[in-house]
């Protein structure tokens, strides 16, 4: 894949290119770039000149390059509904899709997405695993494995790069919970540090040549990861070759010094920050040098050739060599079918499957009950930097609507509400920003999508910071409902909020004390009051907020949000009526859903079950005898505590903009769900391996060393998860037939390759996700079990924390999970056809990280290869003799 996207600084020539500058390599044009810059300028340019952007410099043909967050859309510059955005499915669902060749495909789109919005750097993917299921973030990162977040992370990249556009791989590294992230202090062992959360930013680095990395808030073993020279300067280019650049989460540099000499090249946002003048004070006073100062701006100017905003060199990649037009619609359904995960199909007690409802054959489906708030009003996308504004989102409601022959009746019913809190202002609203100065002039005015306006240095057109004063949220609101709404705010400084003439807030809201950096800045969701409204009948609505500008603060911004919530209905009552809904009809689908405030950006899980009643309201459908099938419209893992009361359960974790259509799509039979689980799923939070994000005084052991996810279930005695990684279930059947190994000939980073012929025995065509593991020697495991493995884990861990962040929870010699995903590969074939994959066994799946020496080791011995449909459900197994070579 690397060949695809150009070359890296050192090897990356260039051509002629670029309006007015000199035709010539890149290396070339760079260095003369660089000799004309002064002092000043140099260390301005490694300093944001505003929230997204860096200043241009038009004497050496650099035009400002521009960042935007983008793990599933393009936010652009302008974060506005007037410049919407395509919504892929969430990362978790990338990753379940197990195809990193639809991951180039997805990273193609969001480059010609940034291209359309003037965007030349997306600040993504996220690579961080999951650690534990309570990380906040859990939804935008891939996996708990880092061979399978290395594999999705590098087509992701490489699709991106293939458009011209650059990428910042994050977070470097081990940014995996939300709580206290800004000042965390992680204390990992070298060895977990290395097997698991560096290894998917080394196979991103090596297969896919990404052109920047994010450095995290968090700190590692005692250094903050801004200034980290060991992980930035040693490991990440020094081992690893990275030519790219490095640049800061939001607001993570904190020392102008340590930061430039630890390997961070570009601090954000701006415009103030800790370089820009005060770097060139810290050279002009000799606390770093030019030439370190040099070498940075070197990097930056790389990238700005490489993305073609320098004149005189070529970019990477020609606008001739770009993919052709991509259709994003069509695309984001196809990811969300594909990453569905189809956990179990089988009617209660056992008996035939109920997936895919048939609704044209005889005996077919004629009556369905669709069930839960989240069918009619979807849950596309997660909370924080994931949140875009695409043009239209089709619910579930709509989807089946809309795939349904006319002679099947639809009913629908809400069941239960997932939230008693006020949330933004979405469905019923029609709503503008209109924008004042202090003398009353309307500066500008922009659409909003819901009752957020979150304008961070980025303000609607002929709107300048300086002269806004007033914001204010105007427009109607239409109630699908009858009876007491009610309305909240959310957001600082002078607010007074307006609902159909009746003054419900008008006061100063003031900065809570607050331990996250964004709530302290955004403010917390406050209750105003309630308002009767008639369903049907609109009603005027208005927010006004005199935007607060604290002395201290940072960002140049205007943020605040309407909040609503429809009238309280009786939960049982509720309840009721989607029984009565089911009762009548011959299939019943309910789905269920978590909250933003369940989770997001900027926190972490206190629990893992269901807000509401939406537990309670499963089993009461599922009682009914209705064969019921449960959508699971959630980011990460939620407790089931009914999965084996229903017929099928299905997961369509945050399913992007065309959610609905591609759930009809699989609940109707159009297409096969595609997706297999790339994180263990646990039956209750207390069983889950990690448990633990909360630091303790500042600081969080990673006290498992290299046992997370399905790597500790399996050394867990009497302890099973609800579904295990890698499990996923189809609508054809598949029959595992033969296995071979073909040893690599002398050196090479693989050990060999295994082959898989699998036979589709089913009635239709099907795709199956072949998953290789390999297996570590018996008399391995037994050495393990004798060595500590499973033993007392908390004394162990105790004593390690003593010994240092260097050693922790590693225990002695070679302690290994008894197996690891090793490669994947999918195939496709007609009934009765057979399919052949072809899976190289890499190297590394055999080494560890030897402390003692500070390199990778391989261990020989007997393996075995294992080719299966999950980590548990292993069908063939093939001997694998590992040597070392003299």
């Amino acid at each position: 894949m690397a060949d695809a996207i150009g070359e890296g600084s050192e090897g990356y020539e260039g051509g002629e290119g670029g309006e007015g500058g000199e035709g010539g390599t890149a290396g070339a044009v760079v260095e003369k770039a660089l000799g004309l810059l002064d002092l000043e300028t140099k260390a301005r340019l490694l300093s944001g000149q505003d929230m997204w952007s860096l200043p241009a410099v038009p004497a050496i043909g650099l035009r400002s390059l521009v960042m935007s967050d983008g793990p599933i859309g393009v936010r652009g510059v302008h974060w506005t509904a007037d410049d919407p955005s395509i919504a892929l499915p969430s990362p978790t669902a990338l990753a379940a899709t197990w195809d990193p060749e639809l991951a180039r495909r997805a990273g193609r789109l969001l480059a010609q997405e940034a291209r359309r919005k003037g965007v030349h750097v997306l600040l993504a993917p996220t690579v961080n695993l999951h650690r534990s299921p309570l990380g906040g973030r859990h939804f935008e990162a891939y996996s708990e494995d880092p061979h399978l977040t290395g594999a999705i992370g590098t087509g992701y990249v490489t699709g991106v790069q293939d458009g011209g556009v650059g990428t910042t791989v994050k977070h470097f590294v081990a940014n995996d919970a939300e709580t206290e992230r800004f000042t965390v202090d992680n204390a990992i062992g070298a060895r977990a540090l290395r097997e698991l959360y560096l290894a998917p930013f080394e196979a991103i680095v090596k297969n896919a040549r990404p052109w920047g990395v994010m450095a995290a808030y968090n700190g590692v073993n005692g250094s903050t990861m801004t200034e980290h020279r060991a992980l930035q300067r040693g490991v990440l280019r020094g081992e690893w070759g990275f030519d790219g650049f490095i640049v800061s989460d939001w607001l993570a540099a904190r020392d102008t010094v340590r930061g430039l000499k630890g390997g961070l090249d570009v601090a954000m946002p701006g415009p103030r920050t800790v370089y820009g003048e005060a770097l060139a004070a810290a050279v002009r006073d000799g606390r770093v040098t030019e030439a370190e100062l040099d070498e940075a701006v070197r990097r930056l100017l790389t990238l700005a050739a490489r993305v073609g905003v320098l004149d005189g060199a070529a970019p990477a990649v020609a606008p001739a060599d770009r993919p052709g037009p991509i259709d994003g619609e069509a695309l984001a359904r196809e990811i969300a079918r594909r990453s569905f995960v189809l956990l179990r199909n089988e009617a209660a007690g056992g008996g035939e499957t109920v997936l895919p409802l048939e609704t044209g054959a005889p005996g077919g489906v004629r009556s369905l009950a669709l069930i839960g708030a989240a069918a009619r009003d979807a849950r596309v996308l997660g909370g924080g930097s994931a949140v875009v504004f695409p043009d239209h989102v089709v619910s579930p409601l709509d989807g089946l609507r809309a795939a349904l022959p006319p002679d099947v009746r639809l009913s629908y019913a809400v069941g239960a509400d997932p939230t008693d809190e006020l949330a933004p202002a979405a469905q019923g609203f029609a709503l503008r920003a209109v924008v004042r100065a202090a003398d009353g002039r309307v500066l500008g005015e922009s659409r909003l999508a819901s009752g957020q306006v979150q304008w961070i240095s980025d303000f609607p057109d002929g709107v300048s910071f300086e002269e806004l004063h007033t914001v204010e949220t105007v427009g109607t609101f239409t109630p699908r409902e009858s009876g007491a709404h009610s309305f909240g705010t959310r957001g600082l400084g002078g607010l007074r909020l307006t609902v159909a003439g009746k003054v419900l807030f008008e006061g100063e809201e003031l900065p809570a004390d607050v331990d996250d950096l964004f709530e302290a800045f955004m403010g917390s969701p406050v209750p105003r009051g309630q308002v009767e409204l008639t369903a049907g009948e609109p009603v005027e609505v208005s927010l006004s907020c005199a935007v607060a500008r604290p002395e201290d603060a940072q960002l140049d911004a205007a943020c605040f949000s309407l909040l609503h919530r429809a009238p309280e209905r009786d939960a049982e009552e509720l309840i009721q009526e989607a029984v009565a809904a089911a009762s009548a009809a011959e299939a019943a689908v309910v789905v269920v859903a978590t909250t933003e405030r369940v989770e997001s950006e900027g926190f972490d899980r206190r629990h893992l079950r269901l807000p509401g009643r939406q537990d309670e309201l499963v089993r009461r459908v599922a009682a009914t005898g209705t064969p019921t099938v449960v959508v699971v419209n959630a980011g990460s893992p939620v407790e089931m505590p009914w999965r084996e009361e229903v017929a099928a359960v299905l997961l369509s974790w945050f399913p992007g903009q065309e959610a609905g259509a591609a759930l009809a799509d699989v609940l109707l039979g159009a297409e096969e769900p595609g997706g297999r689980l790339p994180t263990t799923w646990p039956r209750r939070l207390e069983d889950a391996p990690v448990s633990t994000v909360t630091p303790s005084e500042g600081r969080l052991v990673y006290e498992e060393g290299v046992f997370i996810g399905y790597r500790a279930w399996e050394r867990r005695a009497g302890t099973a998860p609800a579904y295990w990684f890698g499990h996923g279930l189809g609508y054809t059947d598949w029959v595992y037939e033969a296995m071979d190994f073909t040893p690599a000939e002398g050196e090479d980073e693989t050990l060999g390759t295994v082959t898989v012929r699998v036979r589709n025995t089913g009635a239709r065509a099907g795709r199956e996700v072949v998953q290789l593991y390999l297996t570590v020697p018996e008399n391995d495991t037994e050495n393990d079990a004798e060595n500590g493995t499973g033993g007392d884990t908390e004394n162990d861990a105790q004593d390690a924390t003593a010994r240092g962040a260097q050693d922790v929870a590693q225990g002695d010699g070679e302690d290994r999970p008894v197996r690891r995903l090793a490669g994947f590969a999918s195939v496709t074939a007609a009934p009765g056809e057979t399919a052949e994959a072809a899976i190289p066994l890499p190297r590394r799946a055999a080494e560890i990280w030897d402390e003692s020496t500070g390199a990778w080791r391989l261990i020989p011995g007997a393996y075995t290869a294992e080719a299966g449909r999950s980590v548990a459900d292993r069908r063939l197994s093939f001997p694998v003799p590992v040597r070392t070579t003299a």
